[in-house]
């Protein structure tokens, strides 16, 4: 499994996966004609487009990219009547192929009601939209801070080591937000010189592991006793801290 990031939009992430022993060529979130058709054509085909959610910075290249290739557009069950050109429904849990490669369909709502995430188990490699960021997590539009919350800890529980490709750069203001309630993370300051070198050099701060995420990512710490004590909320729940940090990071 070869994963190419494609940079997109002004901050936007395409993924193009080559699956070498069949020749699959998949994408994943085609926000932009243009810049994901410019590395299709090195393969000269693609079979299947993947879309976490039906936003148009995710979805926008489906029709084109499916009339000029034929491929074939998965999304969620939940989306059918939102995602462009849609020809194969995912269901939570199903597995599905896209050449030898096999993904779990992870139901992940929050950001959108039927936002999914692919986890490719084997590769132990996620495709998380715009649910779980580096150092972040997605503005809630149409679910609620609880389910965003519990959309958070499923992808939480994968295999620590599995890479997370997300929607977009955020790394470094989602950074600058985590040292504001987290300040004494001595990871967060090793994590800051690492994403300074990667945006000086005009490299992706993606991919990023789950386990980095779980240790310097203030929305998946919620317990952290530090975290509540910034907040003034030594005696809530995960779940009223969560929301309280999303609150805060909508304004920030």
């Amino acid at each position: 499994m070869i994963v190419e990031i494609i940079p997109c939009l002004s901050d936007n992430y395409s993924y193009l996966i080559h699956e070498k022993k069949t020749n699959t060529i998949s994408i994943v979130d085609p926000s932009e004609f243009g810049a994901c058709d410019k590395v299709i054509s090195r393969y000269k085909k693609l079979d299947f487009i993947l879309n976490t959610h039906h936003h148009v910075d995710h979805v926008g290249a489906n029709l084109e990219l499916k009339k000029k290739y034929n491929a074939k557009i998965l999304g969620s069950n939940s989306d059918k009547d939102r995602i462009p050109g849609i020809d194969i429904l995912l269901k939570e849990n199903q597995k599905q192929r896209i050449g030898n490669l096999e993904f779990e369909v992870m139901f992940i709502p929050g950001h959108t009601k039927g936002h999914v995430a692919f986890f490719f188990e084997k590769e132990k490699t996620a495709f998380t939209g715009d649910t779980l960021f580096s150092l972040g997590c997605g503005r809630v539009f149409e679910g609620t801070h609880e389910e965003m919350f519990n959309s958070l800890n499923k992808i939480k529980n994968l295999p620590q080591e599995t890479k997370i490709y997300c929607g977009h750069e955020y790394t470094n203001s989602n950074l600058n937000f985590c040292l504001a309630y987290d300040s004494k993370n001595p990871l967060l300051k090793e994590k800051q010189i690492d994403i300074q070198k990667k945006i000086n050099s005009n490299q992706p701060t993606i991919p990023v592991t789950l386990g980095q995420e779980i240790k310097t990512n203030i929305f998946l710490r919620c317990n952290d006793p530090e975290i509540k004590h910034a907040l003034g909320l030594k005696d809530s729940s995960e779940v009223e801290v969560f929301s309280k940090l999303r609150e805060l990071k909508d304004s920030f």
